[in-house]
């Protein structure tokens, strides 16, 4: 082991006599004139519950608020779906040729049976030009439109409106907001009106 001498240590003394016994006496009473705030506690405490249910109570209200007007918007976007859909319709029903040739007709255009056409490589003219006639197999539509059977021309008279303008017929009066229509063309191309 080691070389150096062992060292002695001294045993603890003991006092004689018996040991001494420990005494537990009552921890002191609190002074009466510095009481621990236990209704102060108690208000704070009863306060934190009732803001904490209050704020609840509002945030359960402006959630189902929020969900009816939600409500609200999906009913109106599903009306406006359907009246979009609705004037869709009626717009592939009033772009139709068979609709377009009718209203031609009822502006008095007659549709050429007998066309005539221009080859632009030598200037050569083909086919015999024939004026145009009216007749009744000139105005039927070769293929026939269900969608507006009973759907009047734009040019026919609305509801509430009388022909010639005015109740008692002949020209309208000046100044009434009514659209004079120009004299027809007789030769050449009409030069547009200006404002």
């Amino acid at each position: 082991m080691t070389a150096l001498p062992a060292q002695s240590v001294p045993a603890p003394r003991r006092r004689p006599g018996p040991a001494p016994q420990r005494r537990l006496r009552p921890a002191p009473e609190p002074r009466a004139g510095r009481s621990t705030p236990r209704l102060a506690y108690a208000t704070i405490a009863v306060g934190a519950v009732a803001v904490i249910v209050v704020a609840q109570l509002l945030l359960s209200i402006a959630l189902a608020q929020g969900a009816y007007e939600i409500d609200a918007y999906q009913l109106r976007q599903a009306e406006l779906a359907r009246e979009e859909q609705k004037l869709a319709e009626d717009l592939d029903r009033l772009e139709s040729p068979q609709y377009l040739a009718m209203n031609a007709e009822a502006l008095g255009m007659v549709p050429n049976t007998d066309p005539v056409y221009l080859r632009l490589s030598d200037g050569a003219v083909l086919g015999e030009p024939t004026a145009a006639s009216a007749g009744a197999g000139a105005s039927g539509a070769l293929v026939p439109n269900a969608l507006i059977d009973g759907v009047p021309p734009v040019t026919a008279p609305q509801a509430g409106e009388t022909p010639n303008g005015g109740a008692g017929g002949g020209t309208p009066a000046a100044g009434a907001g009514t659209q004079v229509a120009p004299p027809p063309v007789s030769d050449g191309l009409p030069t547009p009106a200006t404002h």
